[in-house]
């Protein structure tokens, strides 16, 4: 069920390396990639666990709730975006992927994928 729903936000979006639902643990539920060499799942680990500690700083701070975390790097960009406070999307773009659109799909999908997850 989640499969095809990542395949279609990753098409609409392009460039998109991988794309994967990932529980607040870290762990991948479910992934779409079209890169092998990608290991998605310590990417996952490692930004999950970074957005969770920010998300928790700004929660003290009381500037309200983080809903996406961008990282950018000479070769790829990164964003965690939250679903719910239980789940996480996190998109892999390359250099050719288009941000604004990737954050566009990834509110849209947000609305989409709530529903199943709550």
């Amino acid at each position: 069920m989640f499969l095809e729903q990542l395949s279609r936000i990753s098409d609409r979006i392009g460039g998109v390396l991988a794309l994967s639902l990932v529980a607040k643990d870290g762990i991948p539920v479910e992934s779409v990639s079209s890169d092998p060499d990608l290991d998605i799942e310590v990417l996952a680990a490692e930004l999950i666990s970074q957005a969770r500690s920010i998300a928790d700083n700004h929660r003290d701070l009381a500037v309200g709730e983080v809903q996406q975390l961008s990282v950018v790097t000479d070769r790829l960009t990164l964003i965690v975006s939250a679903v719910t406070r239980e789940y996480y999307l996190l998109l892999v773009l390359g250099p050719d992927g288009n941000y604004g659109r990737a954050r566009f799909e990834l509110r849209r999908a947000r609305l989409a994928l709530e529903r199943d997850l709550i």
